[in-house]
């Protein structure tokens, strides 16, 4: 099994990703997508998007990490494309799930599922421009109101030429909403030469497995389950070898939102720092009791020094 680190927007950016795979277990990171209309950009905007592309493209503990981009244009995406991997991607992603409403709006993530024909000019063209060496992967939903137009979308990105397919088994309706249907996944699959990986509701070892079962995919990508339990890769990979593993306890996770506060970056707000570690608190609050009363001490905070004030007296009562 290899799993795969989601790209989730304003959450999962270089701080997160570090951490996380510092924890050990991820094989691959997908970035927050870098919405591409009608230019092809310079090389800053993809360090401040990507800052580990100035590593080679690595995280600091080894971990490959892989550009996303989205847009309808398919010029233009595979110029971008093509200057992603010049600067060190490992490999280009394109986001045809992003169900948020101002993205959609402007024909781009989710709505292209209504158009698989538009879905197979993007991965051409992005495949035809990118070096054959490199990876072109596409990341989708089950469809837009309902899953009717699954099959002709898969085949699409297939037919286009792309390398691999994460399926996010829930339709852009469907959001975020339990269950994530991987049972859909396997009829799917069944004419496809490229590997699919499955997405979605992933929280526990437990779901790991299931999903690995039910999907009939062998690799698996964890998005808000990664930031709920941030050792979640590293106990599945564990729980798969056999091996005995100690989950890390609520101390450790403030010592992980505390190293974050170190790496910030320049172009970061002033309010970067609490808004990020509020939104990762709400997962936490799903396997760590701590984190509500946390969570409520912090909410009307603002200032990065007022919040680490706050993180580092918890601490102390630890």
């Amino acid at each position: 099994m290899k799993i795969t680190l989601a790209p989730m927007e304003g959450v999962v950016d270089f701080q997160m990703r570090k951490l996380l795979t510092k924890l050990g277990g991820y094989d691959l990171c997908v970035t927050e997508f870098l919405r591409v209309v009608d230019i092809t950009f310079p090389r800053k905007k993809f360090l401040s998007n990507c800052p580990e592309l100035a590593d080679g493209g690595y995280t600091s503990s080894g971990t490959p990490v892989r550009i996303q981009l989205l847009g309808q244009n398919p010029s233009v995406l595979a110029a971008n494309a093509r200057k992603a991997v010049l600067l060190g991607s490992h490999g280009v992603d394109l986001n045809f799930g992003c169900p948020a409403k101002t993205v959609n709006k402007n024909k781009g993530g989710a709505v292209l599922l209504k158009e698989p024909d538009q879905i197979y000019e993007i991965v051409k063209a992005v495949r035809d421009n990118v070096p054959s060496e490199h990876e072109v992967s596409a990341k989708i939903r089950l469809g837009y109101d309902d899953d009717s137009n699954s099959q002709a979308i898969v085949d699409a990105v297939q037919k286009a030429g792309a390398s691999s397919l994460v399926i996010h088994a829930r339709t852009k309706r469907d959001g975020y909403s339990p269950p994530a249907y991987w049972e859909k996944i396997p009829p799917l699959k069944t004419n496809l030469s490229m590997p699919v990986i499955a997405n979605g509701e992933i929280w526990t070892v437990e779901d790991a497995f299931a999903c690995q079962t039910r999907s009939s995919c062998e690799d698996i990508m964890i998005g808000r389950g990664a930031l709920a339990r941030p050792d979640l890769a590293a106990e599945i990979k564990a729980t798969l070898n056999n091996q005995p593993y100690q989950p890390i306890v609520w101390a450790d996770v403030l010592h992980l939102i505390l190293e974050s506060s170190r790496e910030l970056l320049p172009h970061h707000t002033p309010h970067y720092f609490s808004s990020r570690i509020k939104q990762w608190l709400v997962y936490l609050k799903r396997q760590y009791p701590e984190a509500s009363e946390l969570f409520t001490q912090i909410r009307l905070m603002h200032r990065k020094d007022e919040v680490i004030e706050a993180l580092e007296s918890q601490l102390s009562r630890q």
